[in-house]
């Protein structure tokens, strides 16, 4: 078993065919077949099922996939971190954020971290824990910031608590219950939701629940920032949203808090990432200036447990 068999397989598996993994690897089609046919002697199981469209990968290859993707990630982690300790500055860190930590932390790491690191090739990933657990599991994803929920226990993965978070309730600039005071006023409204659960309306439900009000209608769910703004300022739909959207600059025109009287509270913003894996030089700043932004949030007092201390 050599490197070119993980990089064969992976390439097989997310292209779905021998054919098309032999035009993205430049290598011949009958070669590859030979190899993968050779890997699968050796391994004595079958790694994908033939079909007419392509290749599926069997129970076997499934889990040799995920087994070749760490490999795969740890080595590219290991050759940019000596590219990046001998001051060449080149390399990849792909990181996962949500919506929160997108409005909160990436404006103010972005400048410094390209001033540090001009050559790096910054991947951002919008989105959520679930969405990206297997990301984060294989390496392929050098850490993720959003909120706190949704995990599973996951002896491979550390979490660090950044910040604890709250809500506020947005809509456009100009809505009619702009000017509202309670939770109560906002009854019978429509509004737009980014949950980060399977169950949208579990989140926003519990804070109605709470005062003994009926709960709300939601009328779009989103996991997009682009989708959110967009509903918020052309429709009468309300947010409750994490509490960073108040203050980002290019919807402050747009947008406006309707300042109730009731606690919205929010999952804490941890950081997760591979336990057992370090992070490369460029990843590592950058998840430092990312923790030097969390000292200018609101609201102070900021939790941290080191990284290992808990796992997902």
């Amino acid at each position: 078993m050599k490197l070119h068999h993980f990089e064969e397989v992976v390439a097989i598996a997310e292209r779905g065919s021998v054919r098309a993994a032999s035009r993205h690897l430049r290598v011949a089609q009958p070669a590859l077949t030979r190899s993968l046919a050779l890997l699968e002697r050796e391994l004595g199981a079958p790694l994908f099922e033939r079909r007419a469209r392509g290749v599926v990968a069997t129970p076997f290859g499934q889990a040799f996939i995920t087994r070749a993707r760490s490999i795969l990630s740890e080595i590219r982690r290991t050759r940019e971190e000596m590219e990046q300790l001998r001051g060449a500055g080149t390399g990849t860190v792909t990181v996962g954020l949500s919506i929160a930590a997108h409005l909160a932390l990436l404006p103010s790491s972005l400048r410094p971290f390209r001033q540090r690191y001009p050559n790096i090739k910054l991947h951002i990933i919008e989105g959520f824990y679930p969405t990206l657990e297997t990301r984060l599991r294989d390496g392929s994803v050098d850490f993720y910031i959003g909120p706190e929920g949704g995990a599973q226990s996951v002896p491979e993965l550390s979490l660090e608590v950044l910040f604890q978070n709250r809500r506020v309730v947005l809509c456009r600039t100009g809505h009619p219950l702009a000017g509202a005071t309670s939770l109560r006023d906002l009854v019978g409204q429509d509004w737009v939701t980014t949950s980060i659960t399977a169950d949208d309306s579990a989140e926003i439900n519990a804070f109605f629940a709470r005062h003994d009000l009926p709960a709300p209608h939601l009328a779009v769910r989103s996991q997009s920032a682009l989708t959110l703004l967009t509903c918020l300022a052309n429709t009468d739909l309300l947010a409750m949203v994490p509490g960073q959207w108040q203050d980002f600059e290019m919807t402050g025109q747009a947008l406006t808090t309707i300042k109730i009287a009731e606690a919205l509270t929010a999952p804490a913003l941890v950081v997760v990432r591979r336990a057992d894996l370090p992070l490369t030089p460029a990843a590592l700043h950058l998840l430092d200036l990312m923790r030097r932004a969390t000292s200018r949030l609101e609201p102070p007092g900021r939790l941290s447990r080191p990284a290992g201390d808990a796992a997902i």
